[in-house]
């Protein structure tokens, strides 16, 4: 599902670092080395039908490559 974020993401919690993801090789593979980070947090995102609403998101970041593969987790409410 595609989606586009509105506006910033708030309460991002580090959910887990280096060798505690269990992608972190293959995010090595596809965007190199860095200490990778999986966060989650809160934002109001667009859906492809047009509806707003609020979700958890999750996705990786590492220092010096930035946020990849942010994904929906569930939506709160619309």
């Amino acid at each position: 599902m595609n989606f586009e974020i509105i506006g910033n993401i708030i309460n991002i919690e580090t959910i887990a670092v280096g060798r505690s993801i269990r992608e972190v090789e293959r995010l090595r593979k596809t965007y190199g080395s860095g200490r990778w980070r999986k966060l989650k947090g809160t934002g109001t995102i667009r859906l492809n039908n047009g509806t707003i609403c609020e979700a958890e998101l999750h996705g990786y970041e590492a220092h010096g490559i930035g946020k990849k593969e942010i994904k929906i987790k569930f939506i709160l409410s619309e």
